[in-house]
């Protein structure tokens, strides 16, 4: 007789988070699957089961066809009756199945390939924990000067001692739109995701989607998580735009940690879209550049 095995879905921590969904808030069907994972016993029979968990023999059999139609047991026939089949996946696991079963809140914050879970830990650091193979990854940081658009930045090296002097942000964000050739009309208000979002960006002679992220006078001092945005989750809201690039500009210094958040939300859509993501930042030098290579623009 050949019995069905559980498949790979798509990774172990994928299978553990689906056998809890089916497990679900049932105490039967909970019963039932802690019962023929129970013991060295490999199989039982319905009315062993029912014998054990005290239910009646035709709920364990409804029960135990949802456990089995999901591949989280295997169904075979033993002493002339209907049994289940641990699976040793599932046995090693059932105290996590078990602890997540049940509690909506604890598996979507369950980390899985599809659900990688990142949280703003607090202003100043972000928790990405996200388990892929490193071949799944495909993200690249960008400066200006590898980007077609602003191509005439290549030749504007900034004299040492240029003083950066902030910049409005509305002033920037007309030149930047005219050097895009972006005729969108971009409002400013709390709960935006960019400041301006681009399909006119050109990248190694192609167009691709663009969004940026502005800061203008009204911040000052290094640029850090802390100061980006009200709840500091001005980066990971940028991240949610369908953009193939992603760059934050400001008119003084950019904290490395800013990098390194961008990097790590990069790293997650990367994975998630299946796509290359390159990102950015545009510094105090950087936007001084741009007006100078652009003067026409601002």
């Amino acid at each position: 007789m050949v019995l069905e095995t559980t498949d790979i879905r798509s990774g172990s921590k994928e299978q553990i988070a689906h056998a809890a969904e089916v497990v679900g808030r049932s105490r039967a069907r909970r019963k039932i699957f802690e019962e023929i994972l129970r013991g060295k016993k490999r199989i039982k029979t319905a009315s062993e089961i029912s014998s054990r968990t005290g239910l009646h023999k035709i709920r364990v059999e409804q029960e135990a066809a949802v456990l089995y139609k999901n591949k989280i047991v295997k169904k075979t026939k033993f002493k002339n009756e209907i049994a289940y089949e641990k699976d040793d996946f599932y046995q090693q696991n059932r105290a996590t199945i078990l602890r997540l079963a049940g509690n909506k809140s604890a598996i979507e914050n369950y980390p899985t390939k599809r659900n990688p879970l990142i949280k703003m830990a607090n202003s100043k650091s972000v928790i990405l924990n996200l388990q892929v193979s490193k071949s799944a990854i495909a993200i690249k940081q960008l400066s200006i000067d590898d980007i077609d658009s602003f191509q005439k930045v290549r030749c504007v090296a900034l004299a040492p001692g240029t003083k950066n002097e902030p910049v409005l942000e509305a002033v920037f964000k007309s030149g930047l739109q005219k050097i895009l050739g972006e005729e969108g009309e971009f409002k400013d208000w709390g709960g935006e995701k960019d400041d301006i979002f681009s399909t006119r960006l050109i990248l190694n002679g192609t167009r691709i989607n663009a969004a940026f992220g502005l800061k203008g006078r009204g911040t000052s001092g290094k640029l850090t998580p802390r100061k980006m945005g009200k709840q500091g989750d001005q980066v990971q809201r940028l991240f949610s735009d369908p953009a193939d690039i992603f760059l934050i500009q400001y008119w003084d210094q950019i904290d490395k940690s800013i990098v390194e958040q961008m990097q790590l939300f990069a790293t997650a859509k990367s994975v998630l879209w299946n796509k290359r993501i390159y990102y950015g930042i545009i510094d105090g030098q950087d936007t001084l550049r741009i007006i100078e290579a652009y003067r026409d623009c601002f």
